[in-house]
């Protein structure tokens, strides 16, 4: 049984009759006091929760009456204010399974005790004060899945009996005072999928047999005294993602051999003492999003191939000794500036510290090697060639003319097919306009990845400038992406929204199919949230009118197309902004008009993170699928960052009371002083929980809350420093129904 968080006073000594309960939850609740001793009579709980429990002030020791309860499987007194030791009768519940206590005052040491807990598989001790060594008879708990001792003061070395934890998933001791080498019984430990030694004395080297780690996706060692070189045995561990190995004294070259971890999306190797070249097979982590590189002594040049990072979103190679320039980086999503004489640069510059590097990307010159004397004697041979295929050309480009001044439609084009005037431009006139405009699509105007191509930036004879998304040639030959391309086409061309991307033309000629967009000068929102600079400047009051923006598209889609139009792939990264930081929903790729007369089943697709739950098992999709999509970005764009840790709290939603609205608010912009704007992200945060209701048919459809938003506003009840997350949730009641939004 379990209790609403809002229960106060003690807990009812009426408990004591329900000798047969199995579980009792109390966590974050209201209640307080002393732990009753009927408790310990309840011999049947398996499973006693009381995180958050507030003790009395004057006895906020582990109770002695819980070593009674011999049945329990799980205990778990989490930031409960709990001081003193961990008692020595703890060995007595030998069904423990799930042993918590993390993020109290204990202190003390680890009692050896533990190792009688023969079928513990997670024990959580963090963000405590226990100190000494960790005891040895933990080792022999063979159960044991996540080890998560992370924040004590804990001391001495990892010892060899680490070997024998073979289940073993997760290891967390960071920032401790734990010293020694890593042992080679590690190696044995190959269920092991993350590891988390941060902030303690380690040294030595890393060692070679790491390699037998086969299932590890996170391996963290920042901030140790490490030395010796990188192990090539870290390239066989293919499923790795993150690799943190900054603040140590590693010496040698980066493995080549790195480039091997096509999963990898962080790599930090600052602050150590690394030499030699960076290494251009780095250029083959696709999925990378994060390369920092920062104060070591690497020389040479950056290497082109870092410029294929699509997804590379965060770059640092300061304080090195580089050389050279900077290889054009258009096609990452880092934040690329104009810097004058038809130059580039990124901000903030990640080059600083090179003395010898320029932080500039420019186009090359073409050189002309060639001298006179060689010059007069090609002429002599090509020129009458060159002519015959000069006036071959002239004739061709004559007859094309001709040809497509007879099969013009609609607006007229102005000198070289000027696209400003043509609206669903079959793109026969302007082509030529369009391959000038990027150099027959030169990687130089290469402005971002999608997902079957890449988009780039224009400028036409007109002077307008225009983004266009070009199929790449082998996706074209997919009939999968195909489909995809024409079924953007067929909805921009027909659709009409202020907060929807403007298609412009498009072309389908076999050997290039592109589409031509309005221009959005900053680029995704997803890509502003993660930059220091443009997240500042994107102040709350464009926050609310960016997601204001967003639901007047959807609710344009929902209801005023006919038949309805379900986007499917909300997210961030397919919502665009303009110069003014006004949202325009774009990628209409995967979107699918509603049949009202069919069940809607379809293949998943979509953005992982922003896909609603039920799509999971009903494949059936109807408009709630964005209303959920539509709450995930709504959150993110409040939080400045994905939610998907709070997301995950939303299954047990007590575990939100003790959490504010504004300990979620992106941190980099301050409160809002304004009572409107706070009115607004109240308003919003509530409606992005009711849009995240697990039924989909709780949610309110996208009408609703766009009424919701332009609706009169109504004053807090409290300050907004007081308001709960677990208030704005069970706000969601009122959405959509016969009331407005709750007064909160």
């Amino acid at each position: 049984m379990s209790y609403n968080y809002n229960i106060n006073g003690s807990i009812p000594p009426q408990l004591g009759n329900l000798v047969n309960l199995v579980s009792l939850n109390l966590s974050w609740t209201s209640l307080s006091g002393n732990i009753p001793p009927f408790l310990g009579l309840l011999t049947n709980l398996r499973y006693l929760l009381l995180d958050g429990y507030q003790f009395d002030g004057g006895n906020n020791t582990i109770p002695q009456n819980l070593w009674n309860l011999r049945g329990l499987e799980t205990l778990s007194l989490r930031r409960c204010g709990i001081v003193g030791p961990i008692p020595s009768a703890l060995g007595q519940l030998l069904n423990l399974k799930y042993l918590l206590l993390g993020g109290n005052k204990i202190n003390g040491s680890i009692p050896f005790e533990v190792g009688f807990l023969s079928n513990l598989t997670d024990l959580h001790l963090g963000n405590n004060k226990l100190v000494g060594s960790i005891p040895f008879p933990l080792y022999q708990l063979t159960n044991l899945e996540t080890l998560y001792l992370p924040s004590n003061q804990l001391e001495g070395s990892i010892p060899s009996a680490l070997g024998q934890l073979i289940n073993l998933k997760s290891l967390f001791l960071w920032g401790n005072k734990i010293n020694g080498s890593i042992p080679l019984e590690i190696g044995y430990l190959t269920n092991l999928e993350t590891l988390y030694l941060d902030g303690n004395q380690l040294e030595g080297s890393i060692p070679q047999n790491i390699e037998k780690l086969k299932n590890i996706n996170f391996l963290s060692i920042t901030n140790n005294s490490f030395t010796g070189h990188i192990p090539l045995a870290l390239c066989r561990l293919t499923k790795l993602e993150s690799i943190y190995l900054d603040k140590n004294q590693i010496s040698g070259s980066i493995p080549s051999c790195l480039g091997k971890l096509f999963n990898l999306r962080g790599l930090d190797l600052d602050s150590n003492l690394l030499t030699g070249l960076i290494p251009e097979e780095i250029g083959n982590l696709a999925n990378l999003t994060s390369l920092s590189l920062s104060q070591n002594k690497l020389s040479g040049s950056i290497p082109e191939e870092i410029g294929r990072l699509f997804h590379l979103s965060n770059l640092n190679l300061s304080f090195n000794q580089l050389s050279g320039s900077v290889p054009i980086l258009s096609a990452t999503k880092l934040r690329i500036i104009d810097a004058g004489n038809n130059c580039n640069k990124i901000s903030p510059d990640p080059f600083e510290g090179n003395s010898r590097l320029s932080p500039y990307m420019c186009p090359s010159p073409v050189t002309n090697k060639a001298n006179s004397s060689t010059i007069l004697y090609y002429l002599k041979i090509f020129l009458p060639i060159a002519i015959f295929f000069a006036f071959s050309i002239l004739g061709y480009f004559l007859f094309s003319r001709f040809k497509l001044k007879n099969n013009r439609v609609g607006a007229q084009p102005t000198k070289n097919g000027d696209l400003c005037s043509i609206w669903n431009y079959d793109g026969k006139i302007a082509y030529e306009d369009i391959v000038a405009a990027t150099e027959d699509f030169d990687f130089r105007y290469c402005i971002g990845v999608g997902g079957y191509g890449s988009v780039y930036r224009a400028q036409l004879p007109c002077g307008k400038v225009v983004a266009l998304k070009k199929l790449h040639r082998l996706e074209a030959e997919n009939p999968a992406f195909d489909k995809s391309f024409r079924n953007e086409i067929k909805f921009l061309t027909e659709i009409r929204h202020r907060s929807i991307v403007k298609l412009h033309g498009f072309c389908l000629h076999r050997r290039s199919m592109f589409l031509i967009y309005e221009y959005m000068e900053n680029g995704s929102l997803f890509c502003n949230l993660r930059d220091e600079v443009e997240a500042v400047e994107m102040d709350w009051t464009k926050r609310v009118e960016i997601i204001k923006g967003i639901a007047h598209a959807l609710s344009y889609l929902h209801y005023d197309c006919s038949p309805p139009i379900v986007h499917r792939d909300i997210s961030s990264n397919n919502v665009l902004l303009n110069s003014s930081f006004e949202a325009f929903v774009a990628d209409f790729g995967t979107a699918k008009m509603l049949d009202l007369e069919s069940s809607n089943q379809t293949m998943i697709v979509g953005t992982c993170g922003y896909v609603a739950p039920e799509l999971a098992y009903t494949l059936v999709v109807t408009e709630k699928c964005d209303v959920y999509s539509f709450g995930v970005v709504a959150l993110e764009t409040l939080m400045g960052k994905h939610p998907e840790e709070l997301l995950s709290w939303l299954s047990s939603p007590t575990s939100l009371v003790n959490m504010r609205l504004i300990d979620v608010l992106d941190n980099r912009l301050p409160l809002p002083t304004s009572q409107l704007v706070a009115q607004n992200l109240v308003r919003i945060a509530t409606l992005a929980f009711a849009c995240l209701n697990p039924q989909p048919k709780s949610r309110p459809t996208m009408k609703e809350v766009c009424e919701e938003l332009v609706c009169g506003q109504t004053s807090l009840g409290v300050p907004l420093r007081m308001i709960s997350l677990l208030q704005l949730v069970n706000c969601e009641k009122h959405i959509g129904g016969k009331t407005g939004t709750c007064n909160v």
